[in-house]
């Protein structure tokens, strides 16, 4: 197909291949294992793509929103696994933003132990993140400290990812800027002028870079960890917000964020935080102001408990030698980078 950008993501055995383009959609069935006889498609109400495996299929529709990112999302699919009779040879298939692919990635992981999962993912940040390196999961609700963000999950390649660019012309404003965040990410990551590239190349360019990360730390026990840059505030502010600001928008906020506890630590100068709000804010045009009245300290107590934070408060950041994980941040500066971002102008 003309125009179609394959990326490959290379993990030995379980490799497979990332479509990028408009109309990729149509190349679906040429992902799905060659021992699937039905396939099981989750997605959500209203999202407009409509896909063809080629073989026999069932549609079931989860809720849409992080208030069903829960384990009783993942037994209500397996139940209805069971009542179709989806075997170990079949195919899930999650057709959604990055809440369907974690989900459906993570009732595949399970189901049966495991069968192969291939996503089409319908937004900007599924695309250039969510639907790709194997990392699903979903939320544990609680109000008493117990709860967090996909605390519960597992590592499950897909057998291929489809990134059709025509579902892009159907996201509302908001679903747009969330991509947007990751994609301000990856401009960090690696310096590349990703405004200057088409949106095809864009795309295909940040796949590449996730692909690589991937690739050498599946299951991040080092440089895998990088891809969460700006996420540690950002996944706080989700919590705290009852989820009001959305991840890619919480995600822009941590990044700035982010510039200014590496600047506290002495790690970038001035010119360099502002090299962060002109590409987060001034580029790709989103807010980077923390939320009228958010507690610090209770941001504090919740990047605590990010993943990442295995024995101290541990944050991605940027420095000399590029962006990179550094533990044992002091509660202090934490706090310090906190109060400069509220007070910048």
């Amino acid at each position: 197909m003309s125009g179609l950008r394959t990326v490959r993501v290379p993990l030995g055995e379980r490799s497979y291949d990332v479509l990028v383009g408009h109309g990729a959609r149509s190349e679906l069935a040429s992902l799905l294992p060659t021992t699937a006889r039905r396939a099981a498609v989750v997605t959500q109400p209203g999202i407009p793509l409509e896909i063809d495996p080629g073989i026999p299929f069932d549609v079931f529709q989860i809720g849409t929103g992080e208030d069903h990112k829960h384990l009783g999302t993942i037994e209500s699919l397996c139940r209805s696994f069971a009542r179709v009779g989806l075997t170990r040879n079949d195919v899930v298939i999650g057709v959604g933003g990055g809440m369907v692919t974690d989900v459906a990635g993570f009732a595949a992981s399970v189901w049966h132990r495991g069968v192969p999962v291939v996503h089409v993912a319908t937004t900007l940040l599924g695309m250039v993140d969510a639907a790709i390196g194997g990392k699903t999961g979903v939320n544990l609700p609680g109000g008493s400290g117990d709860g967090g963000k996909n605390l519960v999950g597992a590592f499950w390649q897909p057998s291929g990812v489809v990134c059709d660019l025509d579902a892009l012309a159907t996201l509302p404003p908001r679903e747009r800027r969330c991509g947007n965040g990751e994609m301000a990410k990856y401009h960090f990551l690696t310096g590349d002028d990703l405004l200057a590239m088409d949106e095809v190349e864009r795309i295909a360019r940040c796949v590449e870079i996730k692909a690589d990360v991937v690739a050498s730390d599946e299951r991040e026990g080092g440089r895998r960890a990088l891809l969460n840059y700006g996420h540690t505030l950002g996944h706080a502010l989700e919590i705290e917000t009852g989820h009001e600001i959305a991840h890619g928008e919480a995600v822009a906020v941590g990044l700035v964020y982010a510039a200014h506890l590496a600047r506290v630590l002495g790690r970038i100068d001035d010119a360099r935080v502002e090299q962060h709000y002109a590409v987060v804010h001034g580029a790709y045009e989103l807010d980077t102001r923390l939320p009228d009245g958010v507690d610090h300290t209770r941001l504090l107590s919740l990047m605590a408990k990010d993943k990442k934070a295995l024995t101290s408060l541990t944050f991605v950041l940027d420095g000399p030698a590029g962006v990179e994980v550094v533990p044992d941040v002091a509660a202090e500066a934490v706090l310090e980078a906190l109060a400069a971002m509220a007070a910048h102008g």
